[in-house]
This record gives structure tokens, C-alpha cells and sequence, in this order.
């Protein structure tokens, strides 16, 4: 017989993980700290601005990192703690334990539109590792299993990265000049959230140095979503429907044309299986006369299928399942930079080039995000007048083309334009040209506590940046777009976009 419920005599309180990360790392944390002999470690970084935009836009110069993360990034907050549970004395093969936590988000009081409300972090890694145990040299972990070769500092991309999606287990194996890392686990809630289904992911990498002059790596990962009968979110086929009716929202309304009065006959969905992958690698090499470092990598990625739409007809709501719609998408990124000590200590360089290339086999007719090609190169120097006061410039080129037709706006009235020159309101373009140039400059102050070093944190900065692209607008605006009568607000066109940023950038 199970005892009587009974009340607590003290209040309930709900403690939100934020809060909780929080308190362990500004309160709790040092008296931790000092009764386990300072076995907590806390981390982080941040980046919080000031760029007031007079031209009606949201304070970042373009619309995303291709043009170099300088001035298109909004604010950002992470912190970091890691707990060491068990510790083996220096250099003895003893097993250890240590766990790790991640809360990061988007949201800065007075920097943007959540004014940093909780609600938009999200404790991005937790995991518990250990060492030693079982095996020797070996590296077991399981929670989040985020693992990368590096990142393109100027862009703040990865790259070479996998398991980002995974929890699971995996292993790392540290031996002499080899790093090698095999996982397994699922990536369903990451990828499909409240429709979960599983994804399972295998991956491995592999990484060799060679002292301090070489290194390189490969690896990859596969990922499997099985079919599932009678699962709605697993993967299905809705069988004979054409990519156009998919994107005008007319699958539904196409039945009912060929098959009139037979609307409850709409063909029901055919189970399936998804697979998706990516290849990544990398190749690094530096310390040669002023050649600090030169990055490069390399991906290739077959996207995971989607999984259903909705539509509605007669007052009636369908699914419409798209996995044989969505199962031949692909990409290939390359990227590299190049870091310079010109003038040590007085003037360095930082040079970094970015290539992309989307495509879609489902898809021949309509510009998309998944059939494009892209190229950008970011140039950084920065001179140092004095250990801590310094001058950065940059400057960047972009080049944007969507395969299928025109996706950009170069002009006021180009909503009525497509790539006949004639207004078709079923049609499946959206601008009057197929391609975007965008050039960005950067300049202004630094201020730099630690010293000289273009990736030296903190970093306090005064800059003005100026973008010009041939789209027209093309930074994030609360401009209207139609061309409606009812329009009061007129139609501008502007090509030039320029802000002034007062921010600052830490790690800890």
C-alpha cells in the first residue's frame, strides 16, 4: 500500500534552466568551488552592440555572413560551465569524469526585439565525459555530440562539422599524432522537433598532425530515418503530385480538377525511408616565415528529406507528404583563410574566401535557396598604433546566382517583372534578375585590453560600414514590398546601406 500524498510545509518554486545555469555559475559556483578544490570551470563569451539604423533597417549592414561576420551579426551570449567529478592525478592513466554544460542565445536587453527575454536560450550541449575507463587513451561521451575540425573566424562558420543535430555516444581516441572520433545516436528531435521522428547517425573523424607546421583530417556522417507504419511523422509519399502544384499550393485543388466530386479520395500516403549524409575535410599548415596559419575545408552534404505540408481545399485541411519531392538536395561548401603576421606585433592580415553550391534534382523551375551558387572573399588588417589601440579595415565581395530564373529585386517595380519582361501572377519567379553583388567596407577603432591580435578578446569597437549590392534593399527592413494601391507608404529604391556600430566582444 502506497503512503499518503502529504504537502510540503515550504513553497514550490519552478527554476528555469537559464536561471539554474545562472546561479550555478555566478553564486553557487564559488562555494562550490572552494569545498571541492576549485573543480568548477566557467566559461563563456559574448557580443553585445549599439548600431542605431537610420535608413529603416534592423542594425546589421546585409542580410547574412557571407559578406564576413563583422556588422551582420546580431548580439549573442553564451556560458559554459564544466564540472570535474573525478580527477586523476598528472600524467597516470586513472579514470576521470567531468560533465559540460552549454546555454547560448540571441537575446541582449536594448540590442533586439525579445529584449533579452530567457525564453530565447536554449542549453545547446550538455554531456558527460570520461577517461580512461575500459580502454586507455579513450575519450567516452555521452550527451550533445557537437564535434568540428575548426572555423572560418571571419565567416563564424564550421564547416568542418558533424553530429551537430546527435545525441548519442561516441569515442575519442588521442594517440601520438593521431585524433580519431567514431559516435553513434539519433538527431530526430534536433530535426524534426515536435513531429520527432528518429534519425538514427552514424559518424567518424579522423585527424593527423605533424609538429607545428601540418595537419589535416577527414570524416563524415550517415543518417538513416526508418519507416515506421502507422508513425504520421515518420517518412511517407503522397503519390503522383508534380513540384509546381507543391509550390502554388494546388496538389488538392489538381485532384479535385482530374477527379471531380471525389475529394475524400485523395490518395492516402506511402510509407518510406529518408538517408541523408555529409563528407567533410580539412587541411591546416602555418609557422612558416609571416604565414601564421592557412586554414581549408571542405564539405559535402546530401540534405535529409521533409516531411509533410499542408493545404486546404473546400474547407478542408490535407497533408501532403513531400519526401519524394525534397530527397535530392545537395551541397558543397569550400573555405578557406589565411592568418598574416606582416609586421609583428604593428600589422596583421587576414584573408578568407568562401564558395558555395546548392542544388535540387526535384526541383527545375523555380529559384530557391537549394538551387544556388555563391562566392565571397572577406579582406581584414588590422594595425596595431599601440599594444592596446588599434585600426581595423575590411572589406568584402559577394556574388549570389539562383539557377531557376529570377530571385532578386533589383528595382521598386520588379515584382511585376519575370524573366520574360511580362507580368504572370502564377508564376514561380519573384524579382527581375537571377543573380546579387554585394560589397561591403568596414572601418574604425578598436580597443583591445589583452593586446595585439586580430582574434584577441575582449574587444571593444567604434566602426562604420557601408554596403552596396545590387538588390535593391537588401538588408533586413520593415519597408512594404507591394506595389499595392493601398500601398500609403510609397515605393523607395535604395541600393546603399550604411550604419555605425559601438560593440563589444569578449571569451572568458
Amino acid at each position: 500500500m502506497r503512503p499518503p500524498k502529504t504537502r510540503s510545509a515550504f513553497p514550490r518554486f519552478r527554476v528555469s534552466a537559464p536561471i539554474l545555469l545562472l546561479l550555478l555559475a555566478f553564486s553557487g559556483g564559488e562555494a562550490y568551488a572552494a569545498a571541492s578544490q576549485n573543480r568548477v570551470d566557467v566559461g563563456g563569451y559574448f557580443r553585445v552592440m549599439a548600431r542605431p539604423d537610420l535608413q529603416g533597417g534592423n542594425g546589421r549592414l546585409g542580410y547574412w555572413n557571407l559578406y564576413g561576420r563583422l556588422l551582420n551579426e546580431g548580439p549573442w551570449a553564451a556560458l559554459e560551465l564544466r564540472i570535474r567529478l573525478l580527477e586523476s592525478r598528472p600524467g597516470a592513466a586513472e579514470p576521470w569524469a567531468r560533465v559540460h554544460f552549454k546555454l547560448e542565445g540571441g537575446a541582449v536587453a536594448n540590442a533586439e526585439s525579445s529584449n533579452g527575454r530567457f525564453g530565447e536560450y536554449r542549453l545547446s550541449q550538455l554531456y558527460a565525459e570520461a577517461g580512461n575507463v575500459l580502454l586507455p587513451n579513450v575519450t567516452w561521451r555521452i550527451g550533445t555530440l557537437d564535434h568540428w575540425f575548426g572555423d572560418l573566424g571571419l565567416y563564424d562558420m564550421k564547416p568542418g562539422q558533424i553530429f551537430f543535430e546527435t545525441l548519442g555516444l561516441s569515442a575519442k581516441l588521442n594517440k601520438g599524432p593521431a585524433e580519431w572520433v567514431i559516435g553513434v545516436g539519433d538527431s530526430g528531435f534536433y530535426m524534426k522537433g515536435l513531429e520527432y521522428s528518429p534519425v538514427l547517425t552514424l559518424g567518424t573523424t579522423l585527424r593527423l598532425s605533424a609538429g607545428r607546421h601540418f595537419e589535416a583530417g577527414f570524416g563524415g556522417q550517415l543518417q538513416y530515418e526508418p519507416k515506421v507504419d502507422g508513425n504520421r511523422f515518420a517518412p511517407h509519399v503522397t503519390p503522383d503530385v508534380e513540384y509546381a502544384d507543391w509550390l502554388r499550393g494546388e496538389i488538392v485543388e489538381t485532384f479535385v480538377d482530374e477527379h471531380p466530386g471525389q475529394e475524400d479520395e485523395f490518395p492516402n500516403p506511402v510509407g518510406a525511408s529518408s538517408i541523408s549524409g555529409k563528407a567533410i575535410g580539412y587541411l591546416g599548415f602555418g609557422n612558416l616565415g609571416p604565414l601564421r596559419w592557412n586554414s581549408t575545408y571542405a564539405s559535402f552534404e546530401h540534405l535529409h528529406p521533409d516531411n509533410f505540408t499542408t493545404e486546404e481545399y473546400g474547407g478542408e485541411e490535407y497533408t501532403i507528404y513531400v519526401h519524394d519531392l525534397t530527397d535530392r538536395r545537395f551541397s558543397f561548401l569550400l573555405g578557406n583563410e589565411a592568418n598574416f603576421e606582416v609586421v609583428p606585433g604593428r600589422f596583421d592580415v587576414v584573408w578568407g574566401l568562401l564558395y558555395g553550391d546548392h542544388w535540387d534534382e526535384d526541383n527545375d523551375i523555380a529559384p530557391s535557396d537549394d538551387d544556388r551558387w555563391y562566392f565571397s572573399t572577406v579582406l581584414r588588417l588590422q594595425a596595431y598604433l599601440s599594444p592596446t589601440f588599434h585600426i581595423l579595415v575590411e572589406g568584402s565581395f559577394a556574388r549570389e546566382v539562383r539557377r531557376n530564373g529570377h530571385a532578386y529585386r533589383n528595382h521598386g517595380d520588379s515584382i511585376f517583372e519575370n524573366t520574360d519582361g511580362t507580368t504572370d501572377s502564377r508564376g514561380l519567379e519573384y524579382g527581375d534578375a537571377a543573380e546579387r553583388w554585394t560589397g561591403q567596407a568596414k572601418a574604425g577603432v578598436v580597443l583591445s585590453p589583452m593586446g595585439p591580435g586580430v582574434y584577441t578578446r575582449p574587444s571593444l569597437r567604434i566602426l562604420y560600414g557601408l554596403q552596396y549590392s545590387t538588390q535593391n534593399q537588401a538588408w533586413g527592413n520593415s519597408f512594404v514590398q507591394t506595389l499595392s494601391q493601398q500601398n500609403e507608404f510609397g515605393v523607395y529604391e535604395s541600393h546603399l546601406h550604411h550604419v555605425i556600430a559601438i560593440e563589444a566582444e569578449a571569451w572568458f
